[in-house]
C-alpha cells in the first residue's frame, strides 16, 4: 500500500538532510542537558519566602517565570512512570477491537503457553516474573504473533503491559539464520530506548540467537561497519543517521517495526518527521505495531501515516475517582500559620506516606526547608530537577525511605506509589483565570485512595481563597468537610467514620 504523506510532512522530509541532523542532535542534547543543581543543603543560598496565592499571576493572567512550575515533557513522565512503578495496573477497564475485516475471528489467551513460543523465549518471559498475560497482552499477543504477520494500533494507559507485549511479539520474529537487522524498535529518547532495551535484553536472556544493537547517543560505528544483529532499539535520530547516512543497515530488510510512545513521539518536535522518513524506506511487506497511552486526533493522523489496514486495540482508561478519598479543609490566615497546621497534622495523623501540592516551586522549596528545619524528613520533587534527579527522588519516596514528598503538579498526574495514604494541599490548585483548576484537583488527590484503599485529603485555605475550594465542592458534587485547628487531633478518628 502506497503511503500518502500530508504536505507538511513532505516539506519537512524534503529539507536539507545535514540541517536535519544538527537538529537532531540538538534535541537530544537538549532533552538529557544537567542542570548541575545540588541536592544537598551546605552552603546553598536561603530561599526566598512564597509568593501569596492572590499574587500568583501577573497582569496578563500567567505566573512570572522564576514563579510557575514548569511543566515536564511527555517523554520525561513516561520515564518516571516507567522506572517508579513496580507492576502493572490491575484494571478492569474494557478492551474494544476494530478490525479491518469484521469476518476475520478474534480470540484471546490467557496465559503464554498458548501462544506457541519457543521454550526459551517463554522461559526469558517467566523469568521476568510475569505469570499471565495482562488485558492487553490477552488480545494484542495473539494478534501480533499469528502468520500472516497484521499491523497493530494499540491504546492503553502506562503500566498496562504494552513494553512486554511488543518486545514479546517482536522477539517472536527473530529469524536465527538472519545475520541481519529483521526488527526495529523506535522509542522517542535516549532514556525511554534505554527503558525497552533492558526489558528486551532480559527477555532473550535464555535465546543465544538474539542479539541487540542500540541506536542511541553514545553508542558509534566504524564507517562500513555492517550491523549483524537481528534486533536495532533506538531514537528516530540515530536510527535514521545509520541506515540512510551510513548504510550500517538496509531499512528495506526491516520485516518488524515498532514505533513506541507514539503520543510522545507526535508531542516532540522533529520527531514525528524522522519517524515517518525512516518509515517510508520500510519493504511493502513489514510488519507495523504502534503503540500509545492517549488516543487523541493528533496521534491517530500520525498512526494512520504509519500504520496501514491496521488491527486497532483500545483499552479505556479508568477514570479517577473521589469516592474512596475522605476530604477535608482547614481555614488558616496565612502561610505561617498554614505551615503550623500542617506540622500538627503530621504529628496526629498516622501517615504512610503523603505527598504535598504546592501551585509553585519557589512554595514548595521553601516548604521543604522550613519542614527540614523543623525536623521532618522529607523530599522535594520540583521542574528544577533534571530527569536523573527527579527519578531518584521518587525511587528513594517508593521505597519508604522519605515518608514525605513535597511537589508541585509535575507529579499529579500518572505516578501512582501505593502507599500514599494521605494528600494535601498546602495550596489549592488555580488556573491562569484564578479559577479553581479542578481536574487539577482531581490529579492531586487521585495520588491517595488507589487500588481500592481508603485515602485522606486535607486543604490548607485561607479567607481570600474559600471561593476557590466552594468552586471545587460544586464542580464535584462532594462536600469538603471544615476541620477547626483545635480538632487537628481528631482528624484520624474522623476520617475513620
Amino acid at each position: 500500500m502506497k503511503l500518502i504523506v500530508p504536505l507538511v510532512y513532505q516539506i519537512t522530509i524534503m529539507a536539507d538532510l545535514d540541517d536535519w541532523a544538527a537538529q537532531a542532535d540538538l534535541q537530544e542534547r537538549n532533552a538529557l542537558a544537567m542542570n548541575n543543581l545540588s541536592l544537598g543543603s551546605g552552603a546553598a543560598a536561603a530561599i526566598p519566602p512564597p509568593v501569596p496565592p492572590e499574587q500568583y499571576a501577573a497582569k496578563n493572567g500567567v505566573a512570572t517565570a522564576d514563579e510557575e512550575d514548569e511543566n515536564i515533557d511527555a517523554a520525561e513522565l513516561s520515564l518516571m512512570q516507567k522506572i517508579v512503578r513496580t507492576h502493572l495496573v490491575n484494571t478492569t477497564a474494557d478492551i474494544t477491537v476494530q478490525h479491518k475485516d469484521p469476518n476475520s475471528p478474534l480470540y484471546s489467551v490467557k496465559s503464554f503457553e498458548e501462544l506457541n513460543l519457543r521454550p526459551e523465549l517463554l522461559k526469558g518471559v517467566y523469568g521476568m516474573g510475569f505469570n499471565s498475560p495482562s488485558k492487553i497482552q490477552e488480545t494484542a499477543l495473539p494478534i501480533l504473533i499469528a502468520d500472516p504477520p497484521v499491523n497493530l494500533i494499540a491504546q492503553s494507559q502506562s503500566g498496562t503491559g504494552k513494553t512486554a507485549a511488543f518486545v514479546l511479539s517482536s522477539l517472536s520474529r527473530v529469524d536465527p539464520n538472519l545475520k541481519y537487522p529483521h526488527v526495529l524498535v523506535l522509542s522517542p529518547t535516549y532514556e525511554l530506548a534505554v527503558q525497552t532495551g533492558k526489558v528486551a535484553s532480559k527477555m532473550a536472556e535464555f535465546c543465544p540467537h538474539i542479539t541487540f544493537k542500540f541506536a542511541i547517543r553514545g553508542e558509534n560505528l566504524e564507517r562500513g561497519h555492517k550491523i549483524t544483529d537481528p534486533v536495532i532499539i533506538g531514537t528516530p535520530g540515530k536510527v535514521y543517521d545509520w541506515a540512510m547516512k551510513y548504510r550500517f543497515f538496509d531499512l528495506k530488510k526491516i520485516s518488524v517495526f515498532v514505533l513506541d510512545e507514539a503520543d510522545v513521539m507526535v508531542s516532540t518536535q522533529g520527531y514525528e518527521d524522522q519517524s515517518i522518513r525512516i518509515h517510508k524506506q520500510l519493504g511493502p511487506k513489514c510488519q507495523m505495531m504502534l503503540f500509545s497511552a492517549t488516543y487523541s486526533d493528533d496521534v491517530m493522523q500520525f498512526a494512520e501515516c504509519i500504520v496501514p489496514d491496521p488491527i486497532i486495540i483500545r483499552l479505556k482508561k479508568e477514570e479517577e475517582s473521589l469516592d474512596n478519598i475522605k476530604q477535608y479543609y482547614i481555614v488558616c490566615k496565612s502561610q505561617d500559620e498554614k505551615f503550623e497546621a500542617l506540622c500538627n497534622v503530621y504529628g496526629t495523623v498516622s501517615i504512610g506516606q503523603a505527598m504535598i501540592f504546592c501551585h509553585t516551586k519557589r512554595t514548595a522549596a521553601w516548604l521543604s526547608e522550613k519542614m527540614s528545619k523543623e525536623g521532618h524528613d522529607v523530599a522535594l520533587l520540583s521542574g528544577d530537577l533534571t530527569v536523573e534527579q527527579r527519578i531518584s527522588v521518587l525511587n528513594r519516596f517508593r521505597e519508604g525511605k522519605e515518608k514525605v514528598l513535597i511537589t508541585t503538579n509535575v507529579c499529579a498526574r500518572g505516578i501512582d506509589v501505593e502507599q500514599v495514604t494521605v494528600v494535601i494541599n498546602f495550596d489549592l490548585p488555580i488556573n491562569q483565570n484564578k479559577e479553581a483548576d479542578c481536574e487539577t484537583y482531581l490529579h492531586r488527590i487521585g495520588r491517595t485512595g488507589r487500588f481500592g484503599k481508603v485515602g485522606l485529603a486535607i486543604n490548607m485555605v485561607e479567607h481570600k481563597t474559600m471561593h476557590i475550594l466552594d468552586q471545587i465542592e460544586q464542580h464535584f458534587g462532594k462536600k469538603i468537610v471544615k476541620v477547626d485547628a483545635n480538632e487537628i487531633d481528631d482528624l484520624e478518628k474522623m476520617s475513620k467514620r
